[in-house]
């Protein structure tokens, strides 16, 4: 795993607590987006405001989307243009190795916006020779994914290009409660991801690897319930149709040097996003993220390392956008802050007669245009047991602080909002393993939190103390080797600093699979989940306007290997065709079939 400390390490070897989502795990439950896959993992989950390309929120231990910094072979995500982090809902599932998941503040090592944790999304490498894929999927709702992929690999250089094309009619985005959703007009969805990456070995110590991903979707949404005309008319309001592009691009370019004495990376990196909503309650939202840096791994004595570097980052938010409805301010001036940072990790392994100690220390100082200077720091602690074969104990303190967005300091309603101020975290978890069982207890405590402020339609600071807390237990095991199980829970207490639930957190939840091998060339999986209470507030108040939780989900795929080139598989989301809506007034999948094959070569 390369996330934790920025710099490989195997995963028994870190000290934080991480979860990784394999590319076998991958395959075998043919998720489409990169939310379906998290969501199978203990303390993580989502809501959405519709199907496919709809507003969707994760949260990773009870925190906001915009506290995870979210990358693709470390490429940043997050979408300084909004208020919600990366946006997730664009993320389909194509050519990955492994999604690494690091939870806890992460500052220390990542910087800004790492206050619930990181998650990195790693794509496969190009394999020697020649190699490529093709895939095809049809199923409800008229939706067509299909998967592209060539690459060559030889001694000298690499070259890979792969493409995704999902279109889907969709379902109606919004819906109210109880309604039958086949009543309303359908918001579709289409998603084109290109990403194409190469490398060239110079000689056997210096390489240099480029990648460029474009993300182009369109979406169909209904319109604000804060528009005219559809306040009080929710069935008027499903029924429209209002349309949005997007399109992102993220390229990196990384040049490595391999000797004697250390490893050293120099990269450049650009996230830009580009979002337009022409007929909508806003415009235009366009900016970008250009990332440089540099960084060196020493290792010392036997099993112990130095990584220190450092970076700097341009947030700039190239427009205003502007609503369409209510008056607005004058336009503001493009904004832009700049953050420059030095980090340092260490690492060490010590064995002795009782087992194997490692631990791991990180320190950052980051220095800002528009904010107060931050240090944030981490260290963490795993022991390996030698006389109980399997048992493990870690535990892990750090610090984090999450930055206002330019959109969230100078939108359209926001214009005076330039005092609002980053909130920072202190964050402890510990936890037990044990063949299979873990056990992890976490606790966060935030400082000023930012949040969005209903009342006064602009963000704040809510002075004092907001708190995060909960555990996670987890088991997986395999059953006369054909039967591999896993089932975990997830208790999560989320308070304010006024000690009011924070809304749209499941205060439970158990996910659960079950995967059978048993009959040659087959696999046969179920995986689902259950969400226990989930509130949300009448807008502007403390006071509870629905409850979204209290359901269960189930999913079920089935997969066929003909031989090494070619596969079918079957999938059939929600198999009980439960109905539940995870944001009040918007509408999830009914019961839903999809069918594929996929051939490699």
């Amino acid at each position: 795993v390369t996330s934790a400390t920025k710099t490989n390490q195997k995963l028994q070897d870190v000290t934080s607590n991480i979860n990784v989502i394999t590319a076998q795990e991958i395959e075998e439950r043919h998720y489409t987006t990169v939310t379906e896959a998290l969501n199978s993992l203990p303390g993580v989950s989502f809501t959405a405001n519709g199907g496919l390309g709809q507003t969707t929120s994760l949260r990773l231990r009870g925190f906001d989307s915009d506290r995870t910094i979210v990358l693709i072979d470390g490429i940043r995500q997050n979408d300084l243009t909004g208020t919600s982090g990366a946006t997730l809902e664009h993320l389909m599932i194509n050519d990955i190795q492994q999604i690494e998941v690091i939870k806890g503040a992460q500052s220390g090592i990542w910087g800004a916006d790492a206050t619930a944790g990181v998650i990195n999304i790693i794509t496969k490498e190009a394999q020697k020779g020649l190699h490529g894929y093709a895939s095809q999927e049809f199923g409800q709702f008229n939706t067509s994914n299909t998967k592209l992929g060539l690459s060559y690999s030889n001694d000298s250089f690499y070259v890979k290009a792969s493409q995704s094309r999902l279109n889907s009619n969709g379902f109606t985005a919004k819906a109210p409660r109880g309604a039958d959703i086949k009543q309303f007009e359908d918001d579709g969805y289409s998603n084109k991801t290109t990403t194409l990456k190469a490398g060239m070995h110079i000689n056997a110590t210096n390489k240099i690897d480029i990648s460029h991903t474009i993300i182009d979707a369109q979406t169909q949404y209904d319109t604000n319930i804060y528009d005219p005309g559809f306040v009080l008319n929710p069935i008027k309001s499903a029924n429209s149709i209002i349309d949005s592009s997007t399109k992102d691009t993220f390229s990196s370019i990384n040049f490595n040097h391999i000797d004697s004495f250390n490893e050293l990376n120099i990269y450049a990196k650009k996230s830009t996003f580009n979002r337009d909503y022409p007929l909508g309650f806003t415009k235009a939202y366009d900016g970008s993220v250009k990332e440089y840096g540099i960084n060196s791994k020493i290792s010392y004595l036997s099993d112990s390392f130095l990584l220190v570097g450092g970076d700097y980052k341009k947030f700039e938010h190239t427009n205003t956008p502007l609503p369409s409805v209510y008056p607005a301010p004058s336009p503001i001036e493009k904004k832009a802050y700049i953050n420059k940072a030095l980090f340092l990790t260490n690492n060490n392994q010590f064995k002795n007669s009782m087992g194997e100690t490692i631990l791991t220390e990180s320190i950052r100082h980051d220095r800002y245009d528009a904010f107060n200077n931050k240090t944030t720091g981490k260290i963490g602690l795993l022991h390996k047991f030698n006389n109980l074969n399997g048992l493990q104990f870690s535990t892990n303190y750090g610090t984090a602080y999450n930055v206002p967005t330019p959109y969230e300091s100078f939108g359209a309603y926001s214009p005076t909002n330039q005092d609002l101020q980053p909130d920072s975290t202190k964050s402890f978890d510990i936890s037990l393993a044990y063949q299979g069982f873990n056990a992890t207890y976490f606790n966060n405590k935030i400082n000023n939190m930012k949040t969005f402020n209903s009342s006064t339609f602009k963000y704040d600071n809510l002075e004092g103390t907001s708190k995060i807390k909960g555990y996670e237990l987890s088991y997986a095991t395999t059953l006369f080797d054909v039967l591999a199980t896993n089932i975990s829970y997830t208790r999560t207490d989320a308070r304010d600093n006024a000690d009011f639930s924070l809304e749209r957190r499941a205060d439970k939840s158990i996910k659960f699979g079950v995967d059978y091998y048993g009959i040659e060339d087959v696999h046969l999986g179920v995986s689902g989940e259950y969400v226990g209470d989930r509130v949300q507030y009448a807008y502007g108040t403390h006071n509870i306007n629905a409850q979204t939780g209290n359901y269960t989900i189930a999913n079920f795929t089935a997969n066929y290997e003909v031989d090494k080139h070619l596969s079918f598989y079957g999938k059939v989301d929600n198999i009980t065709d439960k109905y539940y809506q995870t944001v009040e007034g918007y509408a999830t999948s009914p019961r839903a079939f999809y069918a594929g094959m996929k051939l490699t070569y």
